[in-house]
């Protein structure tokens, strides 16, 4: 992708009966993809339509973000599963989005794995095969996104799917390229000065920092801000205004 243009992506729609979870009505003015939760680790009925309905006002692209079967662990726990049963999963998840994405006129866009699922299928060829084969059997024009030059990506290709590799405004990097487990204390970036910086860096220099200062080299076509982080909107409004400023199209995955 030309290193002038980027996808703004967040996480949202993961709120789940009486308990809200993230700022999405004041996030989806500003992005221009939204990974809308699927029930396995938040989002119920009414929170998924009325979330597909913002994204449709705000002319937001809609993506499934499918997940463990973990509600409790809001899908970041790591668990014992057959590739069959991921096949299994994706597929159902993907199903409930079409659904509500069909009755509110659109289509589904691309599929982003959450959490858990997301970080294993960065590492792990079976998972990955999994998910890029229930994409592709599902609907395979749909596009994959998943961790820049990880596992996920490579599998995406293997089906001919369309792919967009993914960089984090809030989240630390490792020396391999990696996500930082959420588990240490410097996994998140909290000051937003600092994560637009980082976003900087990659879009226009085609690096990133990592967490002990080494300097790796890192593509992104689409950048991710956590829907439950914390300072999620004023990140991501300062960081869509910097990017424009930085003559740096925002636009949606292709």
């Amino acid at each position: 992708m030309n290193r002038r243009r980027i996808d703004l992506n967040a996480d949202v729609g993961e709120s789940f009966g009486a308990f809200s979870m993230g700022q999405d009505e004041h996030i989806l003015p500003w992005i221009t993809s939204a990974n809308i939760a699927c029930g396995y680790h938040g989002g119920d009925p009414q929170t998924i339509l009325r979330t597909v309905k913002m994204a449709v006002q705000h002319r937001v692209h809609v993506g499934a973000h499918p997940s463990l079967p973990d509600l409790l662990g809001f899908g970041r726990r790591m668990m014992q599963i057959s590739p069959e049963e991921i096949y299994s999963i994706i597929i159902d998840q993907l199903g409930s989005l079409h659904a509500f994405a069909h009755v509110c006129g659109t289509t589904l866009h691309h599929v982003k794995p959450h959490g858990a699922l997301y970080n294993m299928s960065a590492q792990d060829e079976e998972v990955a095969d999994a998910i890029a084969k229930a994409v592709y059997d599902f609907q395979s024009d749909l596009i994959l996104v998943g961790l820049a030059q990880s596992k996920s990506i490579q599998a995406a290709k293997k089906y001919g799917l369309r792919v967009a590799e993914e960089v984090f405004a809030d989240r630390t990097y490792q020396a391999d390229g990696t996500l930082t487990p959420r588990t240490s204390p410097h996994a998140m970036i909290h000051d937003v000065k600092q994560a637009v910086n980082q976003v900087l860096q990659i879009v226009m220099e085609k690096k990133v920092q990592t967490i002990n200062e080494a300097i790796i080299p890192m593509h992104g076509d689409t950048v991710c801000i956590h829907g439950d982080h914390p300072q999620a909107t004023l990140l991501v409004k300062q960081l869509h205004r910097t990017l424009r400023a930085k003559g740096i199209e925002l636009k949606g995955m292709e």
